[in-house]
């Protein structure tokens, strides 16, 4: 009975056994099937769990970097430079004594003194605020300097870098140069880092000006490269790594001359240090194509630092309206003549007139007797035009102004363009707007209706961009040629006004007599206005007008257009308006009148270059180029005052920075403009007094001079 038993246990033991074999076997079959199913998944889908395997692969042996896109250029019309890329630096300072290099190279301030030295000499930081702020009181990792540290240029991370100093370090990152500083910058505007939110991304931007209504064109196109690494990380030739090259912006190239935008720089900022008004504007147009030679304002800004950006952000060329006073004249004049309404010998009562029981004030509240309508116009009798609006009749003069486009957008492309308005119900405010009140324009609003003066009798479309190019292949792209946008007056007005115009500067009793340029013929209005309160009337007070002037030049072949405004200066008494404009006047308008009498001559002697090359290298270059030249400084060349290559007249003069000490030249006999180019390169304070050629200097020529040296200098 044992035996059986121990039979059957035997038995079941091996069927157990046999059952477990089994099962053992179809699992294995099970997960090496379905092992066999998902690896061929994976062969033919080449994914698993959502990763796409062979784009997971590449990222582990594929390096990827961006290539930035250069922002496009914007130049002169002569193609110098006013805006381009740069890289600027940002400096921090490790102080962790635990960052250590390669054979425990120490990569943390190891001598405070020594960097705080350093950084000193280099930055506008003292000594000792250097030291403080490398000598926290807390264990920190690293400091940083504000805005002391921040935009650093190339050549200050150079000179930085040349102390050897451990644990000082750079961050670069990309900026846009303004190499100019203060130079039409609410013109050209700026560009900043801005946040992509399309992509992102962080790149530079137009903020204002040209920089922002041509954002699209001067921005570039990123591209990027791939390379193959393999393992153990090394680059794998596999033939071309670029995937897609960047494309850098495109150039804008703008009508400003370089030259002449300097000198209204030079001669606004002197002028706004002198009276401080509220604002002051200044442009000077070529007649002929509408090209707008030199345009600036007051206050501005330094487009590279941002300094000043915060007193004003407005382009008050474009966005501020205001009456123009007496220069609105002109077009009163040229209405009447062109609708046959002016005869300039009969007379008129001066002094007041009555309009519905409503006074028509001259300035001169006496008058001067009967006198005639041309003695009035150069007298700027605002009685003599509401006589002229009278004639005319209310109807014909409000044509006018349309045929002028005044209350039309200038359509520069600026945003928040201002265009005017006029008060226009009643016969009083009819005879106002004549001589300029009641009536807002602004300031290339002005320079438009003036074009049609200028330019026998054809309007023309003021231009600050000329054409769009390509960098790398030079191709126009687009141009924008000169633009007709009406003849308001015929050619035989036009030419009739001018003369009226001169009358105000060369007869014994007209009153612009200021704007006299020896050797040129010069046709101009004055005007000054009353400046309104915002409600229902005007500013009252001895510094509540807006004196203005409108030239034209050469009066017998009209070229050049210059107007200029300035709003509430606090007068001293010393000086007229008219004496102070015609600071800035005479000077600019000279130099344009110059250079177009140059312009004939042939531009034969072309500028080398000089920079980096010793003071005795760059001379032996210019005396063999035939060229006239100056010198700042014995040293290094660093700058020039004409770009290398750029062709000129044998009179014009070529000043030359260096790094090494400096002493005053002979300015005897230089032009306003030279002049303030060497004051501005060599780093001094200048104030320019009267207009023509130097003749006296207050420092002594061969006397030394650094950043902080000032001087006066005469003219006549």
């Amino acid at each position: 009975m044992r035996k059986l038993n121990k039979g059957k246990m035997l038995r079941k033991r091996r069927n157990n056994r046999s059952h477990y074999g089994q099962f053992l076997l179809v699992l294995c079959i099970g997960v090496f099937l379905c092992m066999g199913l998902r690896f061929a998944y994976i062969s033919i889908f080449k994914s698993s769990q959502g990763v796409d395997l062979k784009q997971y692969a590449e990222s582990l042996y594929t390096k990827s970097s961006i290539i930035q896109a250069k922002r496009g250029t914007i130049y002169d019309a002569s193609g110098q430079p006013l805006a381009e890329d740069n890289t600027v630096y940002t400096m921090y300072a490790v102080l962790n004594k635990r960052q250590v290099g390669l054979n425990n190279k120490p990569m943390y301030i190891t001598n405070k003194s020594k960097a705080a030295h350093a950084i000193s000499s280099v930055l506008p930081i003292s000594y000792d605020k250097a030291l403080k702020i490398l000598s926290p009181k807390k264990n920190i990792f690293q400091v940083e300097f504000g805005n002391v540290g921040s935009n650093i240029s190339l050549t200050q991370k150079q000179k930085l870098d040349s102390y050897h100093i451990s644990g000082l370090n750079f961050l670069p990152q990309p900026s846009r140069l303004y190499p100019n500083g203060v130079f039409a910058s609410h013109v050209l505007g700026y560009a900043a880092m801005n946040s992509n939110p399309n992509n992102n991304k962080v790149q530079l931007a137009g903020q204002m000006g040209i920089e922002k209504v041509y954002n699209n064109l001067l921005t570039g196109t990123n591209g990027f490269k791939s390379t193959q690494q393999d393992s153990s990380g090394v680059t794998i030739d596999i033939g071309e790594g670029v995937n897609r090259p960047a494309k850098n912006g495109d150039d804008v190239y703008t009508t400003l001359d370089y030259r002449l935008q300097s000198l209204m720089e030079t001669e606004m900022s002197n002028v706004y240090n002198q009276v401080h008004p509220k604002t002051m504007n200044a442009v000077l147009m070529n007649s002929k194509t509408g090209d707008i030679l030199a345009a600036t304002q007051r206050p501005t800004f330094n487009a590279t630092t941002k300094e000043g950006l915060d007193k004003i952000w407005r382009n008050t060329l474009i966005q501020d309206s205001y009456e123009p006073g007496s220069t609105m004249k002109i077009f009163t004049v040229a209405s009447s003549i062109n609708s046959g309404h002016y005869n300039g010998s009969d007379t008129y009562h001066s002094g007041k007139y009555y309009i519905n029981g409503k006074l028509v004030p001259d300035w001169n509240i006496k008058g001067w007797g009967n006198i005639s309508y041309d003695k009035g116009f150069a007298l700027s009798s605002n009685v003599a035009m509401a006589h002229l609006e009278q004639m005319m009749g209310a109807k014909t003069w409000r044509n006018y102004m349309n045929r002028f486009k005044f209350f039309t957008p200038t359509n520069l492309g600026f945003p928040g363009e201002e265009t005017g308005s006029v008060q226009f119900n009643y016969p009083i405010e009819q005879a106002n707007t004549a001589f300029g009140q009641g009536i807002e324009v602004n300031a290339m609003q002005m320079m438009r209706a003036l074009s049609s003066i200028a330019n026998n009798g054809q309007m023309l479309q003021p231009r600050l961009v000329s054409r769009i190019v390509d960098p790398k292949s030079k191709k126009v792209i687009k141009n924008y040629p000169t633009k007709s946008v009406g003849q308001p007056i015929s050619a035989d007005t036009s030419r009739k006004v001018i003369k009226h115009m001169e009358d105000v500067v060369y007869k014994p009793y007209g009153i612009g007599g200021a704007y006299k340029i020896p050797g040129y013929k010069i046709a101009a209005k004055t005007g000054t206005a009353q400046v309104s309160n915002g409600k229902t009337g005007y500013e009252s007070g001895d510094d509540s007008y807006l004196y203005s002037v409108a030239g034209i030049a050469p009066a017998d072949h009209p070229k050049y257009i210059l107007y200029i405004t300035m709003k509430q200066p606090k007068l001293t008494g010393t000086k007229t308006a008219s004496q102070l404009m015609a600071e800035i006047f005479n000077p600019v308008m000279r130099l344009a009148l110059e250079e177009n009498v140059n312009s004939n001559d042939k531009n034969n002697y072309q500028v080398p270059e000089l920079t980096n090359l010793s003071t005795e290298a760059a001379k032996a270059k210019l005396k063999k180029a035939g060229l006239k030249y100056v010198f700042i400084g014995n040293g290094t060349v660093l700058d020039q005052s004409i770009d290398a290559r750029e062709k000129i007249s044998k009179d014009r003069l070529v000043i030359v920075q260096t790094d090494g000490s400096k002493s005053m030249a002979n300015l005897k006999g230089w032009s306003r403009y030279d002049v303030a180019t060497y004051c501005r390169m060599a780093g001094i304070t200048a104030n320019l007094q009267g207009d023509g050629y130097a003749y006296k200097q207050s420092v002594k020529p061969g006397a030394s001079i650094d950043g902080g040296s000032k001087i006066t200098i005469k003219f006549k």
